[in-house]
């Protein structure tokens, strides 16, 4: 692993926010193998990272990054920017797939960094230090300050990135306009046809929205099937005029408010981990958390997602949290830093929002993480379920902590949940099986869809469920 500080480190958010598309993103994935490399290093402070990556030809792309400013170059012809290549060098660095062994910086990357720096012509002494100087000494020569920037440059560069961010609204506008026409189709033509031929159908409006830079929402719709063809035969016309409907909604948002953090998250990218680092509005709380359950998908455009839901055990901020990581499917399974049941003491920064929800994890320790009871459910359940999907109605699950009850199977196999004073009952997206069935539930931790429950944990005058294995 690199020898990086903070000020440089990079994770696979930042990586996602500098892909030009998914489809980049998915090239990057597959050259993120060890085997796909040669030459692999780093500069003495770990500012710079450098590899050669085999390509079609008979000799490989030289490809150089900088992570102080994430600049890059790749002698590849492509004219996307960063190529494939840049990503999958970045994704190497973000998840330690290989080692970045300082040493010895080539030359083909110094005279890439003089000119970078307006200095001196490729191969001068001041673009490249001396190769017989000491590592510590070339680092230094080559972390230098620059000169004063022209301010008309800055401002220039501004404008571009005004340009820029405009161009991508265009974009996503665009591509929601042709959502919207296509889900009127899917209406037109009759669900029963939807439902049969769906996993075609999201597929190619998926690249509609790809090639329109709203990448998030295509991977949504590109999952729309299987979450379909979860529900029960009867039920998966309801549950697609549903997913119909909150996609809609999700489009009309961002129409309404494209600058919304919350909203562009769900339709384009998440922010960086440095930008929720930098916000000095970023809401961070520390105390006493339970790692409740952590839930592994592989999705259909070659990625894992890793979701590990928190529980909090102390009065302060939001109840739960959400820590989320992608990896390549490629890479194999990875082996999870939690346990399910495990408490710590540490602090999370929470992505902004009306419901803070998403997370990152910033500091964890063992200590002072002694037992102690799971906070109190909310006293109107009809109002933990219902308001966060009135401000968030797009959502697809949300979490709540359940007051006393228990689960059972009626006569027709249906599992429910039904609380202690048997006012309502809620069914399950799935049967539990073993001690969960039939025990008695002081509390239960669940994700609600609005129609079904699906149970993350629980805990019992004898001890603590989970639904994990």
């Amino acid at each position: 692993m690199s020898a990086l500080g903070d000020w440089v480190a990079i994770d696979l958010g930042r990586v996602e926010a500098l892909a030009t598309d998914q489809a980049s993103l998915k090239a990057a994935a597959g050259l993120a193998k060890p085997g796909k490399w040669s030459g692999i290093g780093g500069s003495a402070d770990g500012a710079l990272i450098w590899g050669e990556c085999a390509g079609s030809g008979a000799n490989p792309y030289r490809v150089m990054a900088d992570l102080r400013d994430l600049g890059n170059k790749c002698t590849c012809p492509s004219r996307k920017f960063p190529c494939k290549h840049v990503l999958a060098l970045l994704w190497l660095n973000a998840e330690a797939v290989v080692a970045f062994p300082p040493g010895e910086i080539p030359a083909w990357v110094s005279d890439w960094l003089g000119r970078r720096r307006g200095g001196a012509p490729a191969g001068a002494a001041a673009a490249k230090p001396a190769s017989d100087a000491p590592k510590d000494v070339r680092a230094a020569q080559l972390a230098e300050p620059e000169a004063p920037e022209d301010p008309k440059a800055g401002a220039r560069r501004e404008a571009a990135a005004a340009k820029r961010t405009e161009d991508t609204e265009r974009a996503i506008l665009d591509a929601l306009d042709a959502l919207e026409q296509w889900i009127g189709d899917q209406l037109r033509m009759g669900l029963a046809a939807f439902i049969d031929d769906a996993t075609t159908r999201c597929r190619r409006i998926a690249a509609r929205l790809v090639d329109g830079k709203a990448a998030a929402l295509a991977g949504r719709i590109d999952e729309l099937p299987a979450r379909l063809l979860s529900q029960p035969t009867g039920e998966r016309p309801r549950a697609a005029v549903v997913e119909l409907g909150k996609l809609v909604l999700l489009a009309r948002a961002f129409r309404a408010s494209p600058r919304d953090a919350e909203i562009r998250r769900a339709v384009a990218s998440s922010e960086s981990r440095d930008t929720i680092l930098a916000s000095a509005e970023t809401l961070r709380v520390a105390g006493r958390w339970e790692v409740l359950a952590e839930k592994v998908q592989t999705r259909r455009d070659g990625l894992v997602s890793q979701t590990t839901w928190l529980l909090n055990l102390g009065s302060e901020g939001p109840c739960f949290a959400m820590l989320l990581d992608y990896f390549p499917a490629s890479a194999g399974k990875r082996t999870s830093v939690f346990t399910p049941g495990e408490r710590f003491v540490g602090e999370v920064a929470f992505f902004p929002g009306s419901n803070p929800l998403r997370a990152l994890l910033l500091q964890r320790a063992t200590d002072g993480a002694e037992a102690g009871d799971w906070p109190e459910a909310a006293p109107d359940l009809a109002e933990a379920l219902t308001a966060p999907l009135h401000a968030e109605p797009w959502a697809l699950d949300i979490p709540v902590l359940l007051p006393p009850g228990r689960l059972a199977v009626d006569p027709a196999g249906q599992a429910w949940w039904q609380p202690a004073d048997n006012t309502i009952a809620l069914p399950l997206a799935e049967g539990m099986e073993g001690l969960i069935r039939g025990t008695e539930l002081t509390r239960a931790a669940a994700l609600w869809s609005g129609n079904r429950l699906a149970v993350l944990a629980a805990q019992t005058p004898w001890g603590r469920i989970g639904t994990d294995g």
